[in-house]
């Protein structure tokens, strides 16, 4: 390797238990090592699983992995914790099997400093493959053992769907609603599979957790199964006892919050460890086209909260920073995150990040009047609206995000990331901002100016210039072709703007509210065209309205 050549004479670490052998080496170079023995948690896990988790991604290996070596390590499990991958066997191949299961997970913080742990919490890795009899079979054997309390889910919330756009069965979602549990072959199937085998064994309670960033996720997750109980029942596959079980108090599919940024794997981070000595950090891109690394890198910040509902038990998790609380608590932690204290800060960022010609948003935090634009959508026009959960306080999650989070000079986010698919977003991160002071007593609808110019600025974005008058290309998003066609009727500098932007201003679907209904109309377009007077007028417009 070229590390070897620049750093003759170094013991190089190798990602393996044998590797780990050497401890002083790593310890040497600042890595926190488990403490606890890896090869017996991980017995202890396989004869009596207690957690799996679907989804062997970055923010597992990030969050949920990092929790269980966390309670490892101070003495509080006695096992770690399954994982299982339905999408990308690859990941499994060529990212768990040959590292045996360890990764490095390195934090980044917001004050230079970096923290480096190797994860050995993963007692197993299996590919969700219900044509690897071994593999299907083992975790079929998993789901049947009493032990077992918990399944959780990172796969994305297209990973719940069992539909095309146009309403219809996916193809492999229809033909494992007539083939029945045996061999299924599509992600929701395998996973109703799994379940058919622990209803099988005696009907054993479990919790299905979904802990993807998604609204109401555990419904999302409970609709895929039940669909697949009742088409099973109904041709005869399974037992009609199925679908009952899956309805009955013994299954639950509790609702979560779930916010960690874990970026892909960087290669600045994965510099910095080479540096250090560490072997075979060369990242994959699979035929799937997902990018893996033997090391994911993080920020600091970090929350998971979960409804307490868990029919067969669970181990103390909120020792290991899960906050427990009820359906309405959760539902709530979730709008204030989505509805105003982060999301839709990043969308500002965004929008404007793309128009400014910004390339990272932790720079964009030292442009005054960006500064002052999030500042302003989050505490002075979102927070009057939010509903304070309780367990989290909104102003203190605002000030974590904009002191702490989006300032990270180190995470590696970019605004043209964050602005994908935002006509899909925009009725959740400000439309129910504008509802709730349409619907308020005390709440005054004039008082809404940043928002509006938010929303100004996505029509602008669509222009695809920016503010030097140069083209830029748009990130991807389902409306573009709808709405592109629209936005190109309009050059920098025109004046009668209103006509063509009106059917999009009206499209209650895209922005929550019809905005003329809303009364906002008239600001955004008045926004929108000092944004388009020229080069330089999106710059000018922030300096006159922030």
């Amino acid at each position: 390797m070229e590390v070897r050549a620049l750093k003759e004479g170094m013991s190089v670490m190798e990602i393996s238990l044998q590797g780990l052998s050497d401890a002083k080496q790593w310890e040497e170079k600042g890595y926190r090592l488990p403490k606890y023995n890896v090869a017996q948690t991980a017995r202890a896990a396989k004869e009596n699983p207690f957690w799996i988790h679907f989804g062997a991604g970055n923010l597992f290996r990030a969050f949920h992995a990092v929790i269980v070596q966390n309670l490892l390590d101070e003495g509080k499990l006695d096992r770690g914790i399954l994982v299982a991958e339905g999408y990308d066997y690859e990941i499994i191949e060529k990212m768990y099997t040959p590292y045996d299961n360890l990764g490095i997970v390195v934090t980044l913080k917001a004050d230079g400093t970096i923290d480096k742990k190797v994860v050995g919490s993963v007692a197993q890795a299996l590919p969700l493959d219900s044509g690897n009899d071994m593999a299907f079979g083992r975790l079929k054997g998993i789901f049947a053992n009493e032990s077992l309390q918990m399944a959780t889910f990172t796969i994305t919330e297209k990973g719940y769907s069992l539909v095309n756009g146009k309403g219809e069965l996916l193809p492999d979602v229809e033909a494992d609603f007539a083939a029945g549990p045996k061999k299924p072959g599509s992600y929701m199937g395998k996973v109703s599979s799994l379940l058919y085998a622990r209803y099988c064994a005696k009907e054993k309670p479990i919790a299905m957790v979904s802990t993807d960033n998604c609204s109401h996720n555990g419904d999302k997750l409970c609709a895929a199964v039940t669909a697949f109980a009742e088409a099973w029942v109904k041709n005869g596959k399974a037992d009609a006892g199925f679908l009952e079980y899956i309805r009955s108090r013994k299954v639950s599919f509790p609702w979560s919050m779930i916010d960690k940024i874990t970026p892909r794997p960087d290669p600045s981070v994965g510099k910095i460890l080479q540096e250090d000595g560490v072997e075979n950090l060369d990242p994959v891109i699979t035929r799937k086209n997902t990018y893996v690394a033997p090391f994911v890198n993080a920020e600091e910040t970090e929350y998971l909260v979960i409804e307490d509902d868990f029919p067969n038990g669970r181990p103390k998790l909120e020792e290991g920073g899960i906050l427990f609380t009820d359906r309405e608590t959760v539902d709530k932690v979730e709008k204030m995150k989505v509805c105003t204290c982060l999301n839709p800060l990043h969308t500002c960022l965004a929008i404007f990040g793309c128009l400014l010609g910004y390339r990272k948003i932790s720079d964009e935090m030292q442009d005054r009047e960006l500064v002052r634009l999030v500042e302003a959508v989050g505490y002075q026009e979102g927070l009057p609206a939010v509903v304070n959960p309780g367990i989290l306080d909104p102003k203190e999650f605002i000030d974590t995000v904009l002191r702490v989070r989006v300032t990270n000079p180190f995470m590696p986010d970019t605004p043209q990331r964050i602005a994908t698919d935002t006509s899909q977003k925009l009725a959740i991160r400000f439309g129910e901002t504008i509802k709730a002071y349409h619907a308020s007593d005390h709440l005054d609808m004039k008082e809404l100016r940043m928002i509006p110019l938010v929303l100004a600025g996505w029509l602008r974005y669509l222009m695809a210039v920016d503010d030097q008058g140069e083209r830029f290309e748009l990130s991807p998003d389902p409306l573009l072709e709808t709405l592109r066609p629209w936005m190109e009727k309009i050059k920098l500098g025109d004046t009668e703007v209103e006509e063509v932007i009106k059917p999009i201003m009206e499209d209650s679907r895209i922005f929550g509210v019809n905005l003329y209904e809303a009364g906002l109309a008239g600001k955004v377009c008045s926004y929108f065209k000092e944004l388009t007077q020229g080069p330089g007028a999106v710059r000018r417009t922030l300096e006159k309205y922030v």
